[in-house]
Order: structure tokens, then sequence, then C-alpha cells
């Protein structure tokens, strides 16, 4: 089946919101969009998404100061690709329905690690389990900053931006590769993703501005409550359709 053009268009505005979100905070791009593309284009999940995941942070990169936190980055990775072929086998198994559903739980279960009050120190220990986590969600449903967010999150945000950037850079390159040897990454997947990349520029552009403006507590807020609208009205309509 071809793209529905309208659709991709409608989704990349999504994009640049969650794009703008992961420029301010140090993630947000797919708990922001996966919702909305799992229910509008399903058939581009989680390949499209991971393609636009890995494009922001290399641009973040290329561009920004880095300061990267080196032993907590190698022991989320660790944990990551350890765990990166369930998530592959989860897209290859599950229907589309299912899918949905995983999506809408991942995004509940990434909005709870991100309002989760206890403090996590970030050690090698909680960066591994964070990596694990990330493993299932980020290739299953592309989202795979919330869980090692909180391990970092009284770090400084140039560091945890930097961080994060390279996490998702490396971990939706490994996802995509397995995804791609599994048989599951398709042409119109790809098609998205890199026409979505546009859209992830000018939602890191217009970040630049609102990092001064806006409090990131108030714009971190703001997310979860729509995550949560956007997650529980996936699963809700994939048990309706199902």
């Amino acid at each position: 089946m071809g793209l529905d053009w309208g659709i991709v268009l409608l989704l990349g505005v999504i994009v640049v919101i969650g794009s703008l979100v992961q420029a301010v905070v140090g993630f947000g791009i797919a708990v922001v969009s996966a919702p909305f593309v799992v229910v509008l284009a399903p058939d581009l999940m989680p390949g499209a998404l991971l393609l636009t995941s890995l494009t922001l942070p290399l641009v973040q990169l290329a561009r920004e100061n880095v300061d990267i936190d080196r032993p907590v980055l190698t022991w989320a990775l660790a944990g990551r690709i350890l765990l990166m072929p369930l998530g592959v086998a989860i897209v290859a198994w599950l229907p589309a329905t299912a899918i949905a559903v995983v999506v809408g739980v991942m995004v509940l279960v990434a909005v709870a690690a991100s309002v989760w009050a206890v403090e996590v120190r970030p050690s090698r220990g909680p960066a591994f389990v964070a990596g694990l986590l990330t493993g299932v969600s980020g290739t299953a449903a592309s989202i795979g900053g919330p869980f090692l967010g909180l391990v970092m999150q009284r770090e400084r945000p140039d560091r945890i931006r930097s961080t994060l950037a390279v996490f998702f850079a490396v971990g939706a390159t490994t996802s995509l590769i397995g995804l791609a040897v599994a048989g599951e990454l398709t042409r119109q997947q790809l098609t998205a993703g890199l026409v979505w990349a546009p859209f992830t520029v000018l939602g890191l552009a217009l970040a630049m501005p609102v990092r001064r403006l806006v409090s990131i507590d108030r714009l971190r807020q703001l997310v979860l409550v729509l995550a949560t609208v956007a997650g529980v009205g996936v699963i809700v309509r994939a048990l309706l359709l199902g």
C-alpha cells in the first residue's frame, strides 16, 4: 500500500512538536508522536519514528555543545542492545491492535517514570536497567528516553540532552538494523521517516527560543498530561476495534 501523504504531513506537524519538546527537556519526540502515529498510520510503526529518533540527535550533536556521561551511556547502551531482539520479536509476532496496546502502555509507563518522585542516582546499575527497558520499548514502540532520563534527572540539562542524544542515535540505529534483518522494516516506514527529517530540524530550531522563554518544568507537565491522554486513548481505541 502507498502512503497517505495528507496523513504523513499531518503527523509531520506532530513530529515538530515532539522534536521541540525533546530539544528542550531531553526526550519527548516518540512520547508525543507515537500515539498519533499508531492511530492514524499504524503501518509506519515503529520504523518511521525510529528513523526520526535517529535524525534529531544527530543534528543536536552536530550543532550543540557535547557533554556526555560516558559510564552511564555505556551501561545503558549495553542494556538496550541486550534486549533489543525482544523488541523486534514483539513487532514480528503481535498483530496491529496488540502493538497499539503496547505503544499505549509504553507511553503510560514512560509518563509514570518521568513523574516518579524517587531519586535515582546516575550509576551503572540504574543505567543498565534503564537500557534493558529501552531495549524493548525503544524497538517495539520507538520510545527510548524516559527511563534513562529518569536516571539522569538530577544532572545538568546540557549533559542530559547530550547523553540522551548519543543513546538515541546508537539505540535507534541498532533497532533499525534489527527490524531490517527480521524483515519488519518497510519502504513506507523509511520514506515517512525521511520525509519527517526536516520536521525534526524545524522543531529543534523552534526549541532554541523556547528554552529561554518557557519553564522546562511547565513544559514537561504539559507534555505528560497530553501523553497520558494520548496513551489512554490509544489503548481504548485498540480494545474497542480489536
